[in-house]
């Protein structure tokens, strides 16, 4: 009788480091549907009046036009890494994670609560604080995953929901305990110098960035290379198949929303001291949202999550420079996400 595979030494299922999963021409198609959408968006710039190839300049100009915005760039992508390498995680092993946005929210409340308690000396008040933003958005994740196990509630209700909640808790905590005295809108004290991310000098990137592409590639070994990655991917192609090897679904479950949340929590934490500053109201708006797009883009590759998130940051990076110098709504970005979206989608889905 064939041994589960979960007996089967590790060597017998490691994959090749670091690859990618893009067969049958994937990363061809998905490259051929972001020209597609960035074509139509230009057709939909010229029936506006303006000349596409000078609103595409601009925006350009805007991402990588100076050191600066560069790293405004940078620090934008930083979130859509960290966040959409655990929604892709999840993707992998069949769970649908929609709840990034709630996780960045109590991660940046987390990090904030660290640093104004423990205003210890540096780097121990930045190390303090990340952790705690992990840590947030791992419990916040963990509650969506007992209420989906305890309550066979679907993941997508859960993580959505709690989504809503998690930017009311922000609300909450900012006109309570975390909240400024006499500020004209809701946000915390600025944080101490302590618990602040180093920046590059005359460049704006925070070490935010780094910290992302260093998880994205451990992500990939740990996809790819350990035990824990081969059961990811068997119960993301058959949950049947995964439980007869003897693999415990529930297990499985609980460690990659675990993991996705302190990533995402992480990515709050980031955000929150390396761009901000301050726990600000709505600092987490959209980016749990577009972090699917981003995994989705990358394959659910955490490798090539980071080209993705970094044309996606790019692309916010520069709107406003092609608003100002040309007259296109910088709304036409979204656009663009949206239109990469879907054919990104139409181009990866598989013929019965």
């Amino acid at each position: 009788m064939m041994a589960p595979v979960s007996s089967l030494p590790i060597t017998a299922f490691k994959g090749r480091a670091f690859r990618l999963q893009l067969r049958e021409g994937l990363a061809g198609r998905i490259l051929l549907a972001v020209l597609l959408s960035i074509l139509c968006a230009a057709a939909l710039v010229a029936l506006s009046g303006h000349n596409p190839v000078e609103a595409f300049g601009a925006m350009a100009v805007g991402a990588v036009g100076s050191p600066h915005q560069i790293g405004a760039a940078l620090n934008r992508t930083t979130p859509y890494l960290l966040a959409g390498s655990g929604v892709a995680l999840c993707f992998r092993a069949g769970i649908i994670n929609i709840g990034a946005e709630g996780q960045i929210a109590v991660g940046g409340i987390g990090a904030t609560a660290a640093a104004l308690a423990f205003p210890l000396d540096a780097p121990f008040a930045v190390a303090a604080s990340l952790l705690s933003a992990a840590a947030a958005g791992a419990v916040w994740a963990g509650f969506a995953t007992a209420i989906h196990l305890g309550r066979r509630v679907h993941e997508v209700l859960t993580t959505l929901l709690l989504n809503f909640v998690a930017l009311l808790l922000v609300q909450q905590v900012l006109a309570g305990p975390l909240g400024q005295f006499g500020a004209g809108f809701l946000q915390s004290p600025e944080l101490p110098r302590a618990a602040w991310l180093w920046r590059m000098p005359s460049f704006g990137a925070h070490s935010g960035f780094l910290i992302a592409v260093v998880a994205a590639a451990s992500l990939s070994f740990v996809l790819w290379r350990t035990r824990f990655g081969f059961a990811l991917r068997v119960a993301g192609s058959s949950r049947p198949a995964a439980a007869y090897a003897g693999f415990s679904l529930p297990r499985l479950t609980w460690s990659v929303m675990l993991l996705a949340g302190a990533l995402a929590g992480l990515a709050g934490g980031i955000e929150v001291l390396g761009v901000h500053r301050r726990l600000i109201e709505g600092f987490s708006l959209g980016f749990g949202f577009k972090a699917v797009t981003v995994a989705l883009l990358g394959a659910l590759e955490p490798l090539a999550i980071v080209p993705a998130s970094l044309f996606v940051g790019l692309l916010e990076a520069g709107s406003l420079s092609m608003q100002r110098q040309v007259g296109v709504p910088s709304a036409l970005v979204v656009v663009i996400e949206g239109l990469t979206m879907l054919f990104v989608l139409a181009a990866t889905v598989r013929r019965a």
